[in-house]
Parts: C-alpha cells; structure tokens; sequence
C-alpha cells in the first residue's frame, strides 16, 4: 500500500505551521486556531547565482519614482497613494455584497479605456454572469478579457501567455494548487496561492488586484500571513442595504493608510462621492433637539457627520445604552463625565446615539459633539443648525487639543457653518478666518452653558 500523505497543523490566524495539534498559538497566541491539512510535494529550491545574491551599497541603489497607473476613480487613487504601483499586489476585502467585484470590474472599465490590457479572472461566477453585471455599467473595451478558472497552474500559463497590464483575482479563496491536495481556501492553498501570484507580479511587474472575503469578525478569512504577504490591504467597509461605502486602507506599502474613499452604489455601479461631507448631512434635522454636526479628520480629509443622541426616561431598572457609530464604552465614559462634572443625573434615563449615514468613528474629536447631543437631548434643547462642535473631551471635563483644527473650521465654514465651538487650547495656533464664529471652550461646563 502506498504510505499515505504527511498531514500537518496550521495556525488560521498566522499560518504557524507544527507537528502536532497545539491548543494554543505560539505565534499569535490565539487558542483553538490549528487545523489540520495534509502536506503536498515541496517546490524544489533552485540555487541562484551569486551574482544576484551579492550586497548592494545603498548608495549605489537607483530608486525613481515609480510611475503609477490611474484607476479611474480619483477616491480610490487617493487611498492607494496616487494610482497602483507596477508589480504590486493588491488584496481587497469586504463583506458579501458590499460591492468588491463590482468595483473591480469598473477599475477595469476605466483601465482598459485608456488603453491598458486587462485579465479579470473569476472562480466563482461564470462569464455570462460577469457580463450580466458588465451590461448595467456601460459599455467596454476589448482591452478586457475575461477568464473563469480556479487553477492556479491555468491562470499562470494564462497570465505567461497574454501578458496583460493588470490581473484581478476574484476570488483568492476559490484559487487551487494541485500539487496541493488539501480544499480550496484552506490555509494551505490560501498561502501558497497568494505565494505564487507574489512571484509572478513581481516578476513580471504586473499589478494583481486579489478579492479576499471576510469572516463573521470582518477580517480577511484564511491566515493572518496573508496580508503580510501583499503590498496593500483595502477593506470595503459600510451597510450593504445603504447607499454609501467607505474603502480604507489598513495596509499600504506605497502610501499613507489614513486616507479613505467614499462611494456610492447606484444602479449601475458605484460613483465616487468627490464632498463627502455634504452628502452625509443630506436630510439632517434643523430644529431638532439632540442633533451636532461634527468634523472628524480622515487622513488629510475632513469629513462632517451628524452625531445624534436621544435621551429618554427608563421605564425599567437598568437604563438601557446603545451606540451604532461610535464605541458603547466611550459613550459611558462621557456620561459619567457629564454626571460628575455638570451635575446632570442620567442614571434613571436610557441612552440612544448615532452617527447618522452609518459611518463608524472612534476620533477622540467627536467627543465634545457628543456631550453637547447629549445635554441638548436631556434638555431637550436644539443647538442651531449652523453650529459645528468638535473637541477631545478628558475624565475631569476639560476639552482638550485636537489636530488639524483650522482645516475643520475651513470645512465648516466651506459648507455654510456660521459658528464653531471648538477646544480654547487649539485657537493659539489657528489663524483668523473670517465669515465663521469661533467659540473656544475649556471644559464641559462652558460648553453646556451655551445650551442654558
């Protein structure tokens, strides 16, 4: 009988590989993360030369700028750094339905009418879907060609043969090695398969835009090793039922990981929202008490969003706290704060807050909004409409310092905000601008006196 196949334990956080089953990680530390995956035959090491294996004098390295290619979407282009990077692979993770493939595909809408040679390979639809969905965005070019195939073997000759200017891998999860005979999606598969794509980008300064999908926690579903290996991480965040999603960089080896892009969906596709700003305040309450308009800073972005609050009398024991937006505890944290500094006994009222568009923030600059929703909510007193608030908010009721505070008055006064209460600390470096108030607060207190 043939002997049968060498199994090994895989950890599916961070790929540590051992002999046996281990309760706990030593890698990442996480329990209950082996699984066990038989081994398939090992790659045989070719031995290079040494001339490529000798060191290099930095000084002697020859680094221009790369020259990038654009992707047509100027909000996409600003979270991957100014355009895609030859050779770079590109891992865009999401949940089910939020809109990954359909982005992609109008990446390469807007590629291929430029002239670049696109390959959108597919393992999980067929080509008649993907022109389906094609046929709701417009028309295309025949610079894109489609594949539907899950062999890596096949899309590497494939990629080998056609030389296209940009592969997109739909779905990393569906992709197979057979010289691997675990699943596809396993652990296994999983890294070896984004292995292999890493050497022919790179090899081939190809850029490889990879779709990863996401577990029940939001993270890209296989090993933690995976998005160590790519260049950049995108993840595609928002409510697949709302009309707007948010794409953040979490990872990028070529730009910044502050900046986000916001976009869209509509009915054929997804449209980049170049005012951010403006289309979250659409609808916004005028005269309502409860509601502050806030600015919080993405990257070198200002954005303002709506926080509302609600307060109510319990009808039971325990008051009852919910937060959709921002972090429940902080949310304590302020009405305690707002308890022991002003005086306001909120410990028989329930509490409601939410950031309005379903955007989720955790800027300590929000704080100040919320404390001012929250008194406005109990007192039920409106704060006027063209009112902008914004501070960090400190355990003893003091308004602190926040970054970039002129930028956010500028965006205020950009959008029509006659007034702006802001941190007293953060006016000594701020220049004078005209045609906004400027209020400075120091605590709490200073600033639940403008509701009184």
């Amino acid at each position: 009988m043939a002997k049968s196949d060498k199994t090994v334990f895989f950890c599916k956080e961070c790929g540590y590989e051992s002999a046996k089953w281990l309760g706990q990680c030593p890698g990442c530390r996480e329990v209950g993360t082996f699984v066990e995956e038989p081994t398939g035959p090992r790659n045989k090491i070719v031995r290079r030369s040494l001339l490529n294996s000798m060191p290099v004098v930095i000084n002697e390295v020859t680094a221009n700028d790369e020259e990038r290619i654009g992707t047509g979407f100027s909000e996409l282009d600003r979270v991957l750094g100014g355009g895609v990077v030859p050779g770079g692979l590109i891992l865009v993770g999401g949940d089910p339905g939020i809109g990954k493939s359909t982005l992609l595909l109008q990446v390469c809408r807007n590629m291929s009418g430029v002239g670049k040679k696109i390959l959108y390979i597919s393992g999980e639809e067929s080509l008649k879907q993907i022109k389906l969905r094609a046929n709701r965005m417009g028309e295309f070019s025949d610079n894109l060609s489609l594949l539907a195939e899950t062999s890596l073997d096949a899309i590497e000759a494939v990629v080998m043969e056609t030389k296209p200017d940009v592969v997109v891998i739909d779905s990393i999860q569906t992709i197979f090695r057979e010289d691997i005979s675990s699943a596809p999606g396993s652990v296994s598969q999983v890294r070896e398969s984004t292995n292999t794509l890493m050497q022919m980008a790179k090899g081939n300064t190809i850029p490889v835009f990879i779709v990863g999908h996401v577990t029940k926690e939001g993270v890209v579903a296989g090993p933690r090793v995976l998005e160590h290996m790519v260049d950049t991480v995108l993840y595609f965040e928002g409510d697949r039922h709302a009309a707007y999603r948010i794409l953040r960089g979490v990872k990028n080896r070529f730009g910044s990981t502050n900046e986000i892009g916001v976009f869209e969906m509509r009915e054929n596709g997804l449209h980049q929202v170049l005012n951010p700003s403006e289309f979250m305040l659409e609808g916004r309450p005028t005269d309502a008490s409860g509601s502050v308009v806030s600015c919080l800073m993405e990257g070198t972005r200002p954005i303002l969003v709506e926080v509302q609050a609600l307060i109510n009398h319990t009808a039971f024991g325990m008051p009852r706290r919910t937060s959709v937006g921002t972090d429940y505890n902080r949310v304590n944290l302020l009405m305690a704060v707002i308890e022991k500094r002003i005086g306001i006994q909120m410990g028989d009222y329930d509490a409601y807050v939410n950031v309005a568009g379903g955007m989720k923030i955790n800027e300590p600059a929000m704080d100040l909004a919320l404390v001012m929703a929250l008194i406005s909510s109990y007192k039920n007193r409106a704060i006027d409409s063209g009112t902008l608030v914004f501070g960090e908010v400190g355990l003893s009721g003091e308004v602190r310092a926040v970054s970039q505070a002129e930028q956010r008055v500028m965006e205020a006064k950009k959008l029509g905000f006659k007034r702006c209460i802001l941190p007293k600390v953060s006016m000594k470096s701020m220049k004078k601008i005209d045609g906004i108030e400027v209020v400075g607060v120091s605590n709490i207190r200073e600033a639940g006196e403008i509701l009184a």
